[in-house]
């Protein structure tokens, strides 16, 4: 039964609600709809003219209508008379193709057909700088070796409290908060779920970490690698798939094979080798802006470790390569970074997944090796792509994958993603002028 929000709004003493839709750079566009009016908006959705997000349409389309999924409704905790709600985004009738929430729910769709549910936890990283962005806002935080560092945390408690707070008020399950790895970063972990419930989750964590993080005078950055020398900020997921009965397809007794012995069944073995074969093509949407790529190729950090990949490899309960199985029925994918559309991110494994149970993909050698002391030994493993031109070009290489995603979806992700790259490269940097000058 769907969710009446007026009636909602009536029982949690809402003013108005927050219509909300992520675009294909991950920006999140909204409105503010006094309930009095949120019942038509509920049928009818709220108008959006395209042109002015990061979506590829013109000033010539009709208006976007962004309708309200109800079953995602939120109640702003730190502004309660505000819900929150994710909208699916409608164009003369029918789903705008490329709008990031409408390519997860056909990615969505496509597995139930299979009576396939993809349910995945993120770990979304993040920094607090100053209100300018350019350092760390903590100036004791300087040591060598940060992460899980005590006097750090608790010098940021009143932040790291308020979100994990609302997080408990919201029912999401966190369980853990850290410092990280970097000076000046922190990690904060909620309970897993289905896809589109953990993409929903996702985008309004980001919102809650930058809303919260201004209340106190900071700033929170999901950049990629926002500080050279610090390890850069990770989105990692957790990834299983359960079936209509409500088992885990991923899970199996320990036996023989190379994801047997770590309790990952045939199936969840031909899905990590869709994530596999599709590696450098994925890295487009998991690792999306020019930053992405100086942190899965970046040189050692201070803390001695990038905690990032550079190669397409798969291990067991072991950090260093791209894909870990830590134990039995789900994996972990480490590629993806902080810029990571929570949409799309969620619909490429899938589609990617899905890919390879289709196609009985083999994931390829397992290595147990440490990647970052011997990963110049492994020479058989494909290197992820060096610069976002260069993950451009491969998912346009990937035929198979831009099909399953969406011809429409990637032609515009693609067509606006190589107008990002042409707007880098035409910048005059200051290193550049520091270092060619006088040539």
């Amino acid at each position: 039964m769907t969710r009446d929000l007026a009636a909602y709004a009536k029982e949690h003493g809402i003013k108005y609600f927050m219509i909300s839709f992520t675009d294909l750079f991950g920006g999140q566009r909204a409105k503010l709809v006094p309930t009095q009016a949120i019942a038509d908006m509920q049928t009818e959705g709220a108008g959006f003219a395209g042109f002015a997000t990061w979506l590829d349409l013109t000033p010539a389309h009709p208006d976007m209508l962004a309708v309200p999924d109800p079953a995602s409704v939120i109640q702003i905790p730190w502004k309660p008379e505000i819900a929150w709600v994710a909208a699916d985004c409608v164009m003369e009738g029918a789903d705008v193709a490329q709008a990031p929430r409408n390519v997860l729910r056909r990615q969505i769709a496509r597995a139930a057909k299979e009576g396939l549910h993809v349910k995945t936890g993120v770990e979304a990283e993040f920094f607090l700088l100053t209100p300018d962005g350019m350092q760390i806002s903590d100036p004791h935080d300087t040591a060598e070796k940060p992460c899980y560092d005590q006097q750090a945390i608790m010098r940021r408690y009143d932040v790291v409290r308020e979100i994990c707070d609302y997080m408990l008020d919201l029912g999401w399950g966190p369980y853990q908060n850290d410092h990280e790895d970097a000076n000046g970063q922190f990690e904060m972990n909620w309970e897993f779920a289905d896809a589109l419930v953990t993409a929903d989750r996702h985008s309004f964590f980001k919102f809650m970490v930058k809303s919260v993080a201004e209340a106190h005078g900071f700033r929170a950055t999901f950049m990629p690698k926002p500080i050279q020398g610090l390890t850069g900020n990770g989105c990692h997921a957790h990834i299983s798939v359960w079936d209509d009965a409500g088992k885990n397809a991923f899970a199996t007794e320990k036996g023989t094979g190379p994801t047997g012995e770590l309790g990952l069944s045939e199936q969840g073995a031909h899905f990590l080798g869709g994530i596999m074969k599709h590696a450098s093509a994925l890295a487009a949407i998991t690792n999306p802006t020019v930053n992405s790529y100086k942190r899965i190729n970046a040189p050692r950090t201070t803390s001695g470790a990038t905690w990032a990949p550079n190669s397409v490899t798969w291990t067991g309960n072991n950090r260093t390569h791209m894909v870990r199985v830590p134990g039995p029925g789900r994996f972990e994918l480490r590629l993806p970074d902080g810029a990571a559309n929570p949409y799309l991110l969620q619909a490429v494994i899938i589609a990617a997944g899905l890919s390879g149970i289709q196609s009985k993909a083999d994931p390829g050698k397992r290595y147990d090796i440490d990647m970052y002391a011997e990963g110049h030994k492994v020479e058989d493993a494909p290197k992820l792509p060096l610069n976002l031109l260069d993950a451009l070009r491969a998912y346009e290489s990937d035929a198979e994958l831009m099909e399953m995603m969406g011809q429409e979806f990637s032609q515009a992700f693609l067509k606006l993603k190589r107008k990002e790259w042409d707007s880098f490269v035409s910048h005059f940097s200051r290193w550049e002028r520091e270092h060619t000058l006088d040539i």
